[in-house]
């Protein structure tokens, strides 16, 4: 039975015989074939998505969060502390309650997809709002952490990053090598960085002939690596990238950079219009700032970027029940209220006058 990433994963992850394990069984996430998403962006990429949506709390973040509470329970921590836009504090909360240990969350203010909130909440974390954003939540965090025994969680714990970059893994795993690019979605830009860790760990032990092009999508109000300086007051329809100081943000240059590859922004109307051709056209809902790097790459295309055929990965990294609201609120099909009667039902779906 599949038990995790850190037992299938185990000889390329720090950790011992020692280090308790706490898992929820995360990872090992489909790597779909995406041909109709595919035909709507170019005639020349073969394309598939990552959809960590499947994880256990719903997120890519699951794949840290059991590195970091593992190792804080090694260290005999009981009590984590993140700063979160959503989908870190649901993660954190569900590991702290599987190891029986407390979960504190700073959450910016009104600024966190209900999904999101109330996973962080029914796991029994105590759930802070502060009037600020992320990236006060965050230095606010950082502080507390450093003078009393709390175990950080965020991304800055480099065990989030060696969980992270197991996605690389799988995805070499299942397509037998590399795709040639690998875009996602670029927040406090974790994830890049880990991703990029993994395909370089597993390009130098031999398990891939070549590596990626790593393409990292910011929105367009919320994109200091495209400016090159902090967002002070970052704004987006994607709550999950609405960060305006990546804490890895040398991580994420480096992976661009190394890697050859690029990271754009795109503004929200692009971001909807991705977000409505997931499911309509494929039967994926994703959370709004996975299609991010789906609106990049339509981008990318009509800039003539992909010449010639190719294989694409693109994250999906959290469901789209993470936010309903936005769900609802961009619905092509909006709710319809008819009379409970034979004729009614037809009329509504144009069977009859």
């Amino acid at each position: 039975m599949y038990q995790g990433l850190i037992k299938r994963y185990r000889e390329w992850l720090p950790v011992t015989e020692q280090t308790p394990v706490i898992s929820l069984f995360e990872g090992s996430t489909p790597l779909l074939p995406m041909p109709r998403l595919a035909a709507a962006i170019s005639p020349h990429i073969a394309l598939y998505a990552k959809f960590e949506g499947m994880n256990p709390t719903g997120s890519f973040k699951d794949r840290g969060m059991t590195l970091a509470v593992s190792h804080a329970c090694q260290e005999g921590r009981t009590v984590l502390m993140c700063a979160s836009t959503g989908n870190t504090s649901a993660s954190a909360a569900a590991y702290a309650a599987r190891a029986g240990m407390q979960c504190v969350v700073l959450i910016p203010g009104g600024k966190i997809a209900l999904g999101k909130l109330s996973q962080a909440i029914v796991h029994g974390a105590k759930v802070l709002a502060i009037e600020g954003n992320f990236d006060e939540a965050l230095r606010l965090v950082r502080e507390i952490c450093a003078e009393f025994p709390i175990a950080l969680v965020n991304s800055v714990n480099p065990m989030r990053l060696q969980g992270q970059k197991t996605v690389a893994f799988e995805v070499v795993d299942d397509l037998g090598d590399a795709p040639d690019y690998h875009a996602m979605p670029v927040g406090n830009a974790g994830n890049i960085t880990a991703a990029w860790m993994g395909y370089s760990e597993y390009h130098a032990a031999g398990k891939s002939a070549s590596m990626p092009v790593m393409l990292g999508f910011q929105a367009a109000g919320a994109a200091p690596l495209v400016h090159g300086k902090p967002v002070l007051q970052p704004e987006t329809v994607a709550t999950a990238i609405r960060i305006g100081n990546p804490a890895s943000w040398q991580g994420a240059v480096r992976a661009k950079e190394e890697s050859g590859g690029l990271i754009d922004c795109v503004t929200d109307a692009e971001i909807l219009e991705a977000y409505a051709m997931l499911p309509a056209l494929e039967g994926v809902f994703a959370e709004p700032a996975c299609a991010a790097p789906v609106a990049g790459l339509k981008k990318l295309a009509a800039q003539g970027f992909f010449n010639k055929p190719c294989s694409v990965v693109v994250t999906l990294t959290g469901h789209g029940l993470k936010d309903p609201d936005t769900a609802m609120q961009s619905a092509a099909s909006p709710l319809v209220a008819v009379a409970a009667s034979r004729d009614a039902v037809l009329q509504a779906m144009g069977f009859c006058a």
